[in-house]
């Protein structure tokens, strides 16, 4: 009989904390959800603007390899030790494009873009309309857009070097 006492406290303590991870689990679910609720899905929307090194920018129709659409901020503390990520991805996937989303005039992006070092492509979104044909209502957001045009994964918030390079090769299946 003592040793069932020991053994249904464990089962009690093991059943709340399941419970207890559910409950977690099911508000991170949420608040995604929340997040995402405007981001369109499907074919990706036009997009074309001039980066900040003045080339021009059109997202092709049908790319030849996965594209990364990346929104960001230069406001934004998440995006910020995010650029990391970014930036490694950048440098070996050529197909990466990055918004700077009401940020400020192509100046103020330009500069912070040279102080902090970003060698990705810019193209500054100072009024949200980009971001707002996206759907994009918080950054940072990424699209990973598959060879034939569908976007095929979304994410907001902070995703890591290799969450972006499986979703791009995801992307590309």
């Amino acid at each position: 009989m003592t040793s069932e006492k020991p053994a249904r406290s464990r089962l009690a303590k093991w059943r709340g904390f399941a419970i207890e991870a559910l409950v977690v689990i099911a508000i991170v679910v949420a608040i995604r959800a929340w997040q995402q609720r405007d981001m369109v899905s499907g074919p990706a929307p036009a997009l074309q603007g001039i980066t900040l090194a003045g080339k021009p920018y059109t997202l092709p129709t049908r790319p030849e390899r996965p594209v990364l659409v990346h929104f960001w901020a230069t406001w934004c503390p998440v995006c910020r030790a995010e650029q990391g990520n970014v930036a490694s991805v950048a440098q070996d996937h050529s197909e990466v494009i990055t918004i700077a989303m009401q940020s400020g005039k192509s100046e103020e992006v330009a500069r912070y873009v040279q102080e902090q070092q970003i060698g990705f492509p810019v193209i500054n979104d100072a009024d949200g309309s980009i971001a707002a044909s996206w759907g994009v209502q918080a950054v940072p957001a990424s699209f990973f857009i598959g060879s034939d045009g569908q976007i095929r994964s979304t994410e907001v918030g902070y995703t890591t070097e290799i969450g972006m390079r499986l979703r791009l090769w995801w992307a590309g299946r």
